[in-house]
């Protein structure tokens, strides 16, 4: 019989963020491995319309092997009514009333033997209910005051805790959470996403960019914190390059070209499909991940995929020296880093591996080298042993 895992997370899916892709990766990985996993999603107001012909894998860059059931789980949800200043509060009912009916739905049917919550309030209510298979997976750790309560409640029923990054295992521990309990696991990537891997002229064809300029990429969401600003301020004074910016809701997509107006160099594509991503990337002669040094999202708790899909095709990155960078990123070995907030310090940063080809290659050679340990499948593995002992 196999063994059942039940995954939850408030997220609508499909998703233009990398959370979206991030859950139903990392949920493909236990299927693969053997494992009966159903994956609990909120069913949101708003979804993201696939192209006909296209389920959710597939427009992932999963395929093949065993997938999961996904099942999306009514909530409470009127955030779209409101502007993004006035969301705090729609956002948090919200995010209650996914957990609450995701816990009451695992409590009511045969329970999975292992639940990996990333939703505090939902793995509270199953530990309170007496299910004894539960962890979570925390991206951040909370600031409020009840929510953190919450936090050290939960943790001391759950049989384990997953953080994404030190900077959470850290604040997990000033919480004076276990630390025999909690587990570091970075993001990853999907290799199936990279394969065939198109040459970079083919790619340039694709995406009708210049065949013989230099091109910087950057992938991924447009949240402040993620220092996108920052570039287009830096790309004025690198005007040799090309700046390429694929990412983004439309919101987000139209504030930034109306920041970038004027800027010759800089092209913003919006949204693109997660395996579009693969020709971006082999198109590009460096990556960028310009992260803000405020809020600790950015600066102690993020693992972005943007990095770990660099390191699937050895693309040189230029990166925020930021503490949550720097756990994956090693300065000179492997990434290029520069100080955070500052378009002159990032500029500068693209503008000396662009310059310096053997550099570059040294650079994305160094980063594929530890591609071996970063994909999902392998992140599984290693979750699998550990949730095995802590139940043992």
């Amino acid at each position: 019989m196999k063994r059942a895992l039940a995954i939850v997370a408030n997220t609508r899916l499909p998703s233009e963020r990398a959370q979206g892709l991030q859950v139903v990766q990392s949920a493909a990985a236990f299927a693969r491995l053997g494992l009966d996993v159903e994956l609990l999603h909120a069913k949101r107001a708003r979804e993201l319309a696939l192209p006909p012909g296209t389920d959710l894998f597939a427009h992932c860059g999963v395929s093949g092997g065993a997938h999961p059931r996904v099942s999306a789980v009514e909530c409470f949800d009127i955030l779209e009514r409101f502007p993004r200043a006035w969301q705090f509060w729609p956002s948090r009912l919200q995010e209650w009333s996914f957990s609450a009916q995701a816990a009451s739905r695992l409590v009511r049917e045969a329970p999975p033997r292992w639940v990996l919550s990333r939703e505090i309030e939902c793995g509270e209510r199953l530990v309170r209910a007496g299910h004894r298979g539960v962890f979570l997976e925390l991206h951040a750790v909370p600031g409020g005051r009840l929510r953190r309560a919450l936090l050290r409640r939960a943790a001391r029923g759950v049989r384990g805790i997953v953080a994404i990054s030190g900077g959470v295992r850290d604040d997990l521990l000033a919480l004076d959470i276990d630390a025999r309990a909690l587990t570091v696991e970075h993001d990853a990537f999907e290799p199936q996403r990279f394969e065939p891997r198109p040459t970079r002229s083919e790619a340039r064809r694709a995406l009708d960019l210049p065949p013989e300029r230099a091109v910087v990429v950057y992938t991924g969401g447009l949240l402040p914190w993620k220092g996108v600003d920052v570039l287009v301020e830096a790309a004025r004074r690198v005007p040799e390059a090309l700046v390429v910016i694929a990412g983004g809701m439309e919101q987000d997509v139209a504030a930034l070209r109306a920041r970038s107006s004027g800027i010759p160099n800089v092209r913003i594509d919006g949204f693109q499909p997660p395996k579009q991503v693969a020709l971006y990337l082999a198109a590009a002669d460096v990556g960028v991940a310009p992260n803000r040094s405020t809020p600790a999202i950015s600066a102690r708790y993020t693992s972005p995929l943007k990095v770990f899909e660099a390191m699937a095709v050895g693309l040189p990155l230029v990166a925020s020296d930021l503490p949550s960078l720097r756990e994956v990123l090693r300065h000179g070995s492997d990434a290029w880093l520069v100080r955070a907030d500052d378009a002159e310090e990032l500029a500068g940063g693209l503008k000396k591996l662009l310059g310096d080809a053997d550099l570059r290659r040294a650079l994305g050679k160094s980063l594929a080298a530890r591609s071996a340990e970063h994909t999902w499948d392998a992140r599984a593995r290693r979750l699998v042993r550990w949730m095995g002992e802590r139940t043992s």
